[in-house]
């Protein structure tokens, strides 16, 4: 990595996230992109806060380790400094803070001093900012800096020109022990590893740990206060810089008393506040002279950190501590060691690393809000779901790559609903498909079976034919075996009619397709098959194109026979609709009445041979199977919509034939 290349602070555990976008919306400056299922921070926008780690419930974002960095330092041959933050009393209630520095000093470190003493150094150089007649924004905290950088370039001029109190402190060491040190930093945050490798500060910091991190490298060196020595820090030693890590902390070691009337000096902190402070300074809303922010309550409430106590309680242990220091540490000759550094150089650089993203238009706003079903203003609910507090604010982060649309619950919600919708018709389109397949194989197994049978019988039902009608003509009048031998004839014709049903059924005969009128088809059905008296019969045949490619007979037998059935079905009368229609590249025909219904049980079985709910001798079970095999014979399809029962609705029969309009088409 060089030192212009943003650093890796905070990874993602792929397998642990679960695309809550609780990081998403709890990041100040919305560097998570999500992409691929998973919520990744992109190093480019980070600010280091750490506050993703801080609300993910399922430890799925983990601050970048630095402890074997440290632990070469510690084992090589130079020289170190440790530089202890003035938060340590909040995370370490259970040492002495001398125990704490024997156990450092174990750990191999020739020094071990304390930041205060660089916080007091700042702390005097901020008040000398209040005489000068420009605004300034305090600089340090490394969180804040990274984000006017990176998203309030406009205010990069308006940063104070100091170091934070870490690299005061290695200044101020090196000025007095030596430039052959190398000096670690050990605090409770995390942005302070970026801090430490911006090119403006190179060199100054050689390696930053979190105080999570000091107690790995403790328990993985088997370091416990009982096996130290109790030390005190090396000089020079801080006094009110020890208040610097807590809320206004910076303005009180600085002895600038916020004057609500004057409106001089304004502090903010909290990765919410500090924000808005920033946007409120940008606009000019507020007149101060210094804007005291930083990104957490305080630094006690850093994401290096691993104490479970409440900020009330962080914040005692610590004024604890340095009122107490204060009493054992006299005022006039700390007074004189900041004065040995009066020349020290404390100033630094800042430089614009705009992260900032064009903003979309409104146009391109909007149709991103349409792709997610959000029409109108009514359905950008802001419900936050997402991460984002509007739809719109969503929506702009799917423009600029940062999100995406299926973040919003709602759109999600209703996609779900969709796709079960979807899945339930698939469903029932597949069982109906995979009940008509099976009925299709069962009826075509008993065509096969009957084209076996009506070809056997043909053959000696022929002769029986031929026969009994030459016995007929031979036989005189008065013959008594006359009247038997006519029963013979007209029997056997009845089988030759049956046998021809099933070779029908069976698709054994050809189809002589000629070019015919739909219209004039329904037209001679309908006088082929009158209806009775109680019956009356309708024909709509309104049809952009009439003509179709048929055998006319054929299709004349097949709609005769669905007449037929429609009037049996209407006993006590009722209304038969013959209807005609285009379909494309196919035609329609629909015979529909309101009779008596078809069962689920019978419709099962409608177009099996010799099946037939007819009363004996009223019918052979022939004449559905039979239209079924000419409708077969015409590549098309026969369908059936009936309901038999009053209680769901309207009781009646639909047959709907579909047949393609030309040969092969």
């Amino acid at each position: 990595m060089t030192l212009n290349e943003p650093p890796v602070l905070v990874t993602t555990v792929r397998k642990r996230c679960r695309m809550c976008y609780t990081c998403v919306r709890e990041c100040p400056v919305k560097a998570i992109r999500i992409a691929d299922g998973q919520a990744k921070v992109v190093s480019e926008r980070c600010i280091g806060c750490g506050n993703c780690i801080r609300v993910c419930s399922q430890n799925a974002k983990q601050m970048v380790s630095t402890v074997d960095q440290v632990a070469e330092l510690l084992d090589g041959d130079e020289r170190l400094i440790a530089l202890i933050a003035p938060s340590f009393p909040a995370e370490f209630p259970e040492l002495h803070y001398q125990q704490l520095i024997g156990m450092i000093r174990m750990l191999g470190f020739d020094k071990v001093c304390d930041v205060a003493f660089g916080a007091d150094l700042v702390a005097r150089r901020y008040r000398s900012l209040l005489s000068e007649r420009k605004r300034y924004i305090t600089t340090s905290c490394p969180a804040v800096v990274a984000t006017v950088e990176r998203y309030y370039p406009q205010l990069v001029g308006h940063l104070a020109p100091i170091v934070s109190p870490m690299v005061a402190s290695a200044r101020a060491l090196r000025h007095k022990y030596g430039a052959d040190f190398r000096v670690v930093f050990i605090g409770p945050c995390i942005a302070k590893k970026g801090e430490s490798v911006a090119s403006e500060v190179a060199g100054e910091i050689d390696a930053v740990i979190t105080f999570l991190e000091l107690r790995q490298l403790f328990l993985h060196r088997r370091i416990s206060a009982n096996s130290v020595t109790p030390s005190d820090f090396d000089p020079p030693i801080g006094r009110l810089g020890g208040i610097f890590p807590l809320q206004g902390g910076e303005l009180q070691a600085a002895k600038i008393q916020p004057d609500l009337l004057a409106d001089e000096v304004v502090n903010a902190d909290g990765h919410k506040t500090f924000i808005s402070a920033l946007r409120a300074f940008d606009s000019g809303q507020f007149s101060a002279k210094l804007l005291d922010v930083i990104c957490c309550e305080g630094c006690i409430m850093g994401q290096g950190m691993s104490s479970n106590e409440s900020a009330f309680v962080r914040r005692s242990r610590v004024s604890n501590y340095v009122r107490q220091r204060m009493t054992v540490r006299d005022e006039a000759s700390w007074e004189a060691d900041l004065d040995g550094f009066a020349e020290l150089d404390l100033s630094r650089d800042f430089f614009v690393r705009d992260q900032r993203i064009d903003q979309p238009t409104r146009e391109e706003i909007e149709e991103i809000l349409r792709k997610m079903g959000k029409l109108t203003p009514s359905d950008e609910l802001n419900c936050g779901a997402c991460g984002y507090e509007t739809c719109r604010e969503h929506a702009v982060a799917i423009f600029k790559g940062l999100a995406e649309s299926e973040m919003c619950l709602p759109f999600t919600i209703e996609s779900l609903h969709r796709s079960v919708s979807d899945l339930h018709e698939s469903h029932a389109e597949l069982a109906s498909t995979q009940q008509a397949l099976m009925h299709s194989e069962r009826l075509a197994s008993m065509g096969q079976l009957a084209a076996c049978i009506a070809h056997e019988i043909n053959n000696p039902l022929g002769v029986v034919i031929m026969y009994a009608h030459l016995l007929q003509e031979t036989s005189k009048p008065d013959d008594p075996a006359t009247e038997d031998l006519a029963m013979i004839a007209r029997e056997a014709d009845r089988c030759k009619k049956i046998v021809a049903g099933l070779l029908n059924f069976a698709r054994q005969n050809k189809v002589l397709r000629s070019s015919s009128s739909v219209p004039a088809l329904l037209q001679s059905s309908a006088d082929s098959a009158p209806p009775p008296p109680h019956i009356s019969l309708e024909l709509d045949a309104e049809m952009r194109d009439p003509s179709c490619e048929m055998d006319l007979d054929q299709m004349i037998q097949v709609i005769v026979n669905l007449l037929r059935n429609a009037y049996d079905a209407m006993p006590q009368g009722g209304k038969v609709r013959l209807i005609g229609r285009d379909a494309g590249n196919n035609v329609q025909i629909a015979v529909q009445d309101n009779g008596v219904g078809i069962t689920e049980e019978h419709k099962k079985r409608l177009f099996e041979p010799f099946f037939t709910t007819k009363a004996m001798g009223k019918g052979t079970g022939l004449g559905l199977p039979t239209s079924y095999g000419i409708v077969k014979m015409h590549r098309g399809q026969i369908q059936v919509d009936s309901n038999a029962d009053p209680n769901i609705g309207p009781t009646g029969t639909t047959f709907t034939i579909t047949i393609p309009r030309h040969n092969g088409s």
